[in-house]
C-alpha cells in the first residue's frame, strides 16, 4: 500500500514535470478556467507550478553535469 502511493507520488510529479517542459517548449498549458469548483482549481495550479519547480530544477543539475552540454 505505502509503495503504491510512493510510486503514485512519483507519476505525478513526473507527469507534472512533463506539463511543465511542454508550456516552456510550445507555450501549451491545461486551460484551468474550465474547471468550475474554485478550490479544485487552485490545486491544479499548485500542482502545475509544483512541476515547473521540478523541471527547472532538473535543468539546474543537468547543467551542472558534465554529461549534458548546451547547443542551439
Amino acid at each position: 500500500m505505502f509503495g503504491t502511493l510512493i510510486h503514485w507520488g512519483i507519476d505525478a510529479a513526473l507527469i507534472s514535470a512533463f506539463l511543465a517542459g511542454v508550456r516552456r517548449t510550445t507555450g501549451l498549458t491545461p486551460k484551468l478556467s474550465d474547471v468550475p469548483n474554485k478550490d479544485i482549481r487552485q490545486l491544479l495550479r499548485s500542482y502545475l507550478e509544483f512541476g515547473e519547480y521540478l523541471f527547472d530544477f532538473a535543468v539546474v543539475i543537468f547543467g551542472r553535469s558534465s554529461s549534458f552540454e548546451r547547443r542551439s
